[in-house]
C-alpha cells in the first residue's frame, strides 16, 4: 500500500508489490513491510511481528529464517493468503491450520521468489476488530480505492471508522521501527 511504502523509504530502497504482489516482485533480496490481521486474539493492534517463517494457507512453510531484530518486535509466523482474510471463523480455522500469528496478502508471494530476507508487519486488525469496508479500501495495485471505501463505509460505518482507527495505530508502529 502507498503508506507502508512511504514509511518504508526511510529504511532503504522499496518497491510497492501491490495487494498479494499484483505489480510484480521486484528484483534482489526482500523484506515484506507493512501490516496484517491477527489471527490470535492476544495480538493487539500496534504488535509488530519480526517473522521467522512464511506459511501458505495450507500451512506449508514457503520460508524460514531468523527475525530481522527490531526492536520492542516479536517473532511470529506470517501467513501469506491471496485474499483478505476478514471473517473471525476464517481466521479461526487458519490459525488452527497453519499455526500463523497473522495474516497479509504480499509475503507468500515475496518468500515464493526464494529472494526473502525477513519480513515485518504490524497488527492493523484482529478476529474481534474486523476491516468493514477498509476491505474494499484498495485497488490492486496498492492505490486507494475511495470509491471502495465509501462502499464500505455506507454498509458499516462503525467498523469501518475503527477500523481506519487501528491501521493508523499500526503504520505509526511501523513508523516507530523505521
Amino acid at each position: 500500500m502507498a503508506a507502508e511504502e512511504k514509511i518504508a523509504r526511510k529504511l532503504g530502497p522499496t518497491a510497492r508489490v501491490g495487494l498479494a504482489a499484483a505489480n510484480g516482485v521486484p528484483e534482489g533480496r526482500l523484506v515484506s513491510f507493512g501490516i496484517a490481521g491477527s489471527l490470535r486474539g492476544d495480538l493487539p493492534v500496534g504488535t509488530v511481528i519480526d517473522a521467522t517463517r512464511v506459511v501458505d494457507e495450507s500451512g506449508a512453510t514457503l520460508w524460514e529464517g531468523g527475525p530481522l531484530g527490531v526492536p520492542g518486535a516479536r517473532d511470529g509466523t506470517i501467513l501469506g493468503a491471496s485474499r483478505i482474510v476478514d471473517d473471525p471463523a476464517d481466521r479461526a480455522r487458519l490459525r488452527n491450520v497453519t499455526g500463523a500469528d497473522a495474516v497479509d496478502m504480499e509475503s507468500g508471494a515475496l518468500a515464493r521468489s526464494g529472494r526473502l530476507a525477513g519480513c515485518i508487519r504490524a497488527i492493523s486488525d484482529t478476529p474481534d476488530l474486523r476491516l468493514g469496508g477498509i476491505a474494499q479500501g484498495a485497488k490492486p495495485t496498492g492505490e486507494a480505492d475511495l470509491v471502495g471505501l465509501l462502499r464500505g463505509f455506507a454498509r458499516e460505518p462503525r467498523v469501518t471508522v475503527r477500523a481506519a482507527r487501528n491501521a493508523m495505530r499500526a503504520l505509526r508502529a511501523l513508523e516507530r521501527v523505521a
